[in-house]
């Protein structure tokens, strides 16, 4: 089983302006990665949910990509 990426580097608050680390936890088309695949706690995903939606309303991420 994987650790949760945001427990093991102590991130306490996932920013929705980081976008580089958000994009780890995004597949090629934009979608997110369901938490049983990256290894992510249920706490830490969402938080990540909520900082991708924040981040694609003010658009620094795309909605859908190809």
């Amino acid at each position: 089983m994987k650790q949760c990426y945001f427990s093991e580097n102590n991130v306490k608050l996932i920013d929705y302006k980081d976008t580089d680390i958000i994009k780890k936890f995004l597949n090629p088309h934009s979608r997110m990665i369901a938490g049983e695949h990256t290894g992510v706690c249920s706490k830490h995903q969402r938080q990540l949910a909520n900082a991708v939606k924040r981040a694609r309303f003010m658009a620094l991420l795309p909605f859908v990509s190809k």
